[in-house]
């Protein structure tokens, strides 16, 4: 009998309207930076504006009108992501703790607080 694997939430330093570049895939481009939609942490994928966009034909409501074909936006990895400072220059980011005790994000380029 083989043991289901178990679930682990990634740990993603990346939130809601933070503005990213994509690494990796298909829509790959470091210079144009592109807003995060939603962050999926369970799964440790994100949803980034105009990314992995798909076509959809939703199914037909009884008695309802045709919807139509839909484009809709799909979750990529969030490791093919990295985060852009206020310059435009992607980055790493540290977790710096204040002297109120609250962790900022820092970039690691920069030195600039996210």
């Amino acid at each position: 009998m083989k043991k289901k694997p178990v679930a682990v939430a990634a740990k993603i330093n990346i939130h809601k309207d933070d503005m990213v570049v994509v690494l990796t895939g298909k829509y790959k481009d470091r210079t144009q930076p592109r807003k995060v939609l939603s962050v999926l942490r369970d799964k440790g994928k994100v949803i980034v504006e105009g990314v992995n966009v798909v076509k959809d034909m939703p199914k037909k409501q009884q008695g309802g009108a045709d919807q139509g074909i839909t484009e809709k936006t799909m979750p990529i990895d969030a490791s093919n992501v990295m985060l852009v400072d206020s310059k435009g220059v992607p980055t790493r980011i540290r977790l710096v703790k204040g002297e109120d005790g609250k962790r900022t994000r820092v970039a690691v380029k920069s030195g600039e607080t996210i």
